[in-house]
């Protein structure tokens, strides 16, 4: 990317240094040891926090950790049975009043006793935290997601996840320069762009499409691809467009969607990403990937990327529903 006009091309193009300097700085002590006796973990975030979560929940598994992700809101109104041995891992870029439910997450965690880890931006105001980046200028985040990722990452290692040693994940800044050399070619549907994958790619769709719709206002759905196949799929036609993502594609489920989508006259669309890394880390390159193709979406509809939530969607009062206390 060359003389970035907005503030959402200037983070997608900041993230292999900005990685690179995450993992430069030593993991908090502390954090670690808040999680190293647990016997569960819960991850829990909202909207691109959430899709970390999911992700960083697999990667605690790959440790041998019972971990399990869920949204903010629904841990805060719907508290599932906590126990001796839980622990809470929040991700919130902006935790705060700009994210109530996951303030109200983290009171709920505390007050039951659960040792709590904040994964947040740099300065947040949250105690001890595992710190991503600097606060974001566009609304459309981005660089504080795989930051997000590398830490979740970090923090399985030392859990037990020897997939996500140093050497492995010193490999990601390249591997996301190299996405940004390269960013994915796709022409906008006359209709919706729909993007799905298999487990951690399904996510990754999620957190792909939601970046579609808040820097382009374009329409875009995602689904896990077994969700696409039982039902999702069935009014898609000429005027869709079929985003596949890859790796896992385990049992070829996502091939062989791509094969029906192409018979009934969808156009299809494979991404997948060709650096030597494991499938979660995979999904970092993956995302910058689909960044880049909102941001093209975006000035192609001549549309701000940096400003996602105006008008009555930015009422205070409704993005204060759910604080502690309210």
């Amino acid at each position: 990317m060359s003389d970035p006009s907005t503030a959402l091309e200037r983070q997608i193009a900041s993230q292999p240094e900005q990685l690179g300097a995450v993992l430069a700085r030593p993991l908090p002590r502390s954090a670690v040891d808040r999680l190293r006796d647990a016997t569960r973990i819960w991850l829990v975030g909202t909207g691109t926090s959430q899709h970390a979560a999911e992700l960083g929940a697999w990667m605690f598994q790959e440790g041998g950790r019972a971990a399990h992700a869920m949204g903010s809101m629904a841990f805060a109104n719907r508290t599932p049975p906590l126990a001796d041995g839980d622990a809470l891992v929040l991700i919130s870029h902006n935790a705060g009043a700009e994210t109530a439910y996951a303030g109200a997450a983290w009171t709920k965690a505390t007050d039951a006793g659960l040792p709590a880890v904040a994964i947040t931006r740099v300065g947040g105001e949250l105690p001890d935290p595992v710190e991503t980046v600097q606060k974001e200028t566009s609304h459309t985040y981005t660089v504080s997601y795989t930051a997000a990722l590398v830490q979740l990452a970090r923090l399985a290692f030392e859990l037990g996840a020897e997939t996500f040693a140093p050497e492995v994940l010193a490999r990601v800044p390249d591997a996301v320069r190299s996405t940004i050399d390269d960013p994915a070619r796709i022409e906008r549907p006359g209709r919706l762009l729909v993007l799905t994958g298999e487990g951690p790619a399904g996510v990754t769709a999620r957190e792909g499409a939601l970046k579609v719709r808040e820097a382009s206002r374009f329409p875009a759905e995602a689904y896990d691809v077994e969700a696409l196949l039982h039902g999702h799929a069935v009014p898609l036609d000429g005027s869709d467009h079929l985003v596949t993502l890859a790796p896992p594609d385990t049992q070829g489920l996502t091939a062989g969607v791509e094969s029906a989508a192409r018979a009934v006259g969808i156009g299809v669309t494979r991404i997948e990403e060709a650096s030597n890394l494991p499938p979660l880390l995979a999904q970092i390159p993956l995302t910058v990937r689909l960044q880049a193709l909102a941001l093209r979406f975006a000035l192609e509809r001549g549309r701000n990327p940096d400003v996602a939530i105006e008008g009555p969607w930015d009422d205070p009062a409704l993005w204060a529903i759910g604080s502690p206390g309210i």
